[in-house]
């Protein structure tokens, strides 16, 4: 599909909205809940996830394949892609530059992300009751939490910024006004679920994870 395809970038806008949407809010409460009460809350969330009938069906057809596509074909969009930030700095501008960057670095946190954690328990390497542990050692790894910051800020504002760009090219939002609220409503988004990841990344640093990594040989894991 050529970079101009009107209908490759439908489904590509479609593909990214509702997978990442997923992805985001399902990882944004699961990890909140580290916040909120430590490991055994933790634990909970994530049990209550894999509790579900069919979840791994659900995450490869309707969250990982779509991304996936969204992904590669954004890959490919971002390399066509044309930057006027030289010759016009405004806001649309530095976000829709903002907008390719952070999908490049994003795919590739994804994609880290879902290696160290769900991946390692796909093979059997850890186990779900394992993962508090395998964050924390991630967290008190001080290049792995920058990085991890980069990614979910990244992340966050893809999703939303590109959420603003969906409204518009779906012809939901419309005229200035319009779109001017949108992008209020969804810079709020950015800051309120930047702020609860970054609030989860703090607590697996803490005490009560550090107890849970201590029982573990997970050091090859991460």
């Amino acid at each position: 599909m050529k970079g101009n395809s009107y209908y490759a970038r439908r489904i590509h806008s479609l593909l990214g909205v509702i997978p990442l949407s997923m992805f985001i809010i399902s990882h944004m409460l699961t990890n909140f809940a580290a916040v909120e009460g430590g490991p055994e809350r933790f634990n909970n969330a994530v049990n209550l996830i894999n509790s579900m009938p069919l979840i791994w069906v659900l995450e490869l057809g309707v969250i990982f394949l779509p991304l996936l596509f969204h992904g590669i074909y954004g890959l490919y969009i971002a390399y066509q892609s044309n930057s006027n930030i030289g010759q016009f700095s405004y806001g649309r501008n530095w976000a829709f530059t903002l907008q390719r960057i952070t999908g490049v670095i994003t795919f590739i946190f994804i994609v880290w992300h879902v290696y160290q954690t769900r991946f390692q328990v796909a093979i059997g390497e850890v186990t779900h009751e394992e993962l508090g542990g395998v964050m924390h050692l991630i967290s008190t790894n001080n290049l792995f939490f920058v990085l991890y910051t980069i990614g979910v800020l990244a992340a966050v504002f893809h999703f939303a910024n590109g959420m603003w760009a969906f409204l518009v090219s779906w012809g939901v939002t419309v005229g200035p006004r319009a779109q001017r609220i949108s992008s209020y409503v969804w810079m709020v988004v950015f800051v309120v679920v930047s702020a609860m990841f970054l609030m989860s990344l703090a607590a697996f640093r803490g005490d009560e994870f550090k107890e849970a990594a201590a029982a573990l040989d997970l050091i090859r894991h991460v």
